[in-house]
């Protein structure tokens, strides 16, 4: 049998055929638009995220024995609000995970609630880019559409509603809606009301690999599909990665390079940190992860490539950072385009160059991307360690993990051994994984992804570089605190 795995992404949509075991039979990709109404805004269109994904489907199809078609899951942008009226309407354009709108219900939330209450409800604190945060929001200035709820919704479950006209969401993507309780695996009641809504707003809860119903009629026949595929609640974006990089069992990380960027630590036990710097989130698997999160990675490659230097040449304009250059750039970069969430949680601060001079190079400057991004993954990792956890090796995924220089540049400042996978399809693999599981392909998660997942290469850190890059990170580090004060000026 087969199966898909959609992983509904923030500037397009990547939908991914395999079969039973594992082989991968045919990827699209569609696009849609992002919006930025005002600075710090990203919102879009959920019409767009199923018109595109029925498009992508109907490619992927193609040319395949459609009857064969078993299951549908997803791996989808987290944190991002749908709010549907009592006609399933989508009452306004999604605000999505990047999205830095809501710093004063933020605020109250941290600070007249308290973030011990709120680590004692959900297991996290909140971040702008969370989606209890934005309904309040909603709530403060959009009235008259918080008047109209009927259900809030996530990315991927609103993709799950049009195909099956079940009101579904998994425990990995609940986990950072700040309405979850995470330890117990049930929507907090405490939480809702404090937030003001209703938990009959609340789609039902489902673990990952479960199924939350079948595919419409009308759906199945579009697509030419039996009307027995099963559709299956799938996981947020970065979880469902973690299941795509096999990713599960204690210890196993998983550094995604994609517009965000994430530190993904597996545990079979629940735990949180002192200070909330780490997201305590539900894992695909059944168990729990911590997760630290950068709001711009790729993005901040992709920013200085497309609309910097104007160039799709990405490659090129790596070849001149040569071996001589690596650890040796005196030129800083600061990754937060779009605010920073961990372990800051910061929606006020900005991307900044710093040490330039008159010989500083166009490479410099590539490479100080490369290098920002790295050394803001280790600030989460350094988080992690101080907990005890002991990471010895990372998995990687992500369109910067097609890059040979960034996997090195991360090794080395991160001091780990990085694997290189066979593919690094990510979320999209990760969906058809679990739709595989729910269809009794495997019995488990875990037994995918060891059938599945393959390690090709493994990029040692070299311990030169390593010293090199202690130093550098060691300043790098020193900045954001120096520099905190002046973003809310900007």
């Amino acid at each position: 049998m087969n199966y898909i795995g959609i992983d509904l992404g923030t500037s397009a949509v990547k939908l991914l055929l395999m079969d039973g075991t594992g082989k991968i039979l045919k990827i699209v990709s569609r696009e849609y638009p992002l919006s930025f109404p005002k600075p710090g805004w990203s919102e879009q269109n959920p019409y767009d995220w199923f018109t595109q994904s029925m498009d992508g489907m109907k490619e992927l199809l193609d040319g395949s024995d459609k009857q064969a078609l078993a299951g549908i899951s997803f791996g989808g942008q987290m944190h991002g609000l749908v709010a549907l009226d009592s006609a399933n309407e989508v009452i306004r354009p999604a605000i999505l995970w990047n999205d830095g709108r809501t710093t004063k219900e933020t605020d109250y939330l941290n600070e007249q609630i308290g973030k011990a209450k709120l680590s004692e409800y959900t297991a996290n604190i909140a971040f702008a880019g969370f989606t209890a945060p934005k309904v309040l929001w909603m709530k403060a200035n959009e009235p008259e559409n918080f008047a109209k709820i009927a259900k809030i919704m996530l990315p991927k479950d609103y993709l799950a509603f049009r195909l099956s006209g079940e009101y579904s969401t998994d425990v990995s993507d609940a986990s950072g809606t700040l309405y979850f309780d995470v330890k117990n695996r049930c929507w907090s009641k405490e939480m809702c009301e404090i937030c003001g809504i209703q938990e009959s707003w609340l789609p039902k809860i489902y673990e990952s690999y479960e199924t939350v119903g079948t595919i419409l009629p009308e759906i199945a026949d579009e697509l030419g599909v039996s009307h027995d595929v099963k559709i299956v609640a799938g996981a947020g974006d970065n979880a469902a990665a973690a299941v795509g990089t096999g990713t599960v069992g204690a210890g196993a990380c998983n550094v995604s390079l994609g517009t965000s960027g994430t530190v993904f630590i597996s545990s079979d036990t629940f735990g949180v940190d002192a200070h909330n710097a780490l997201h305590s989130f539900d894992h695909a698997n059944g168990k729990y992860h911590l997760m630290g999160c950068m709001l711009s990675a790729a993005s901040c490659n992709k920013w200085w490539m497309d609309e910097i230097i104007r160039t799709k040449e990405y490659a090129a304009e790596q070849v001149g950072i040569t071996e001589d250059k690596l650890g040796e750039n005196h030129v800083y970069f600061l990754p937060y385009l779009m605010g920073e969430r961990s372990p800051h949680n910061d929606p006020m601060a900005r991307g900044c160059f710093l040490g330039m001079s008159m010989d500083t190079s166009r490479e410099d400057m590539t490479q100080a991307v490369l290098e920002g991004v790295a050394f803001a993954l280790r600030d989460s990792f350094e988080v992690a360690r101080s907990l005890g956890v002991k990471i010895e090796r990372t998995k990687i995924c992500g369109g910067g993990a097609k890059s040979p220089l960034w996997k090195r540049i991360i090794a080395n400042v991160l001091n780990i051994k990085v694997d290189v996978l066979e593919n690094e399809e990510g979320p999209s693999m990760g969906g058809a994984m679990l739709a595989a599981v729910a269809c009794g392909e495997y019995a488990t998660v875990e037994d995918a992804a060891n059938a599945i997942v393959k390690v090709v290469d493994t990029v040692e850190p070299e311990p030169e570089l390593v010293a090199k890059y202690e130093t550098r990170y060691q300043s790098f580090k020193q900045i954001y605190p120096a520099l905190k004060g002046l973003f809310p000026t900007f």
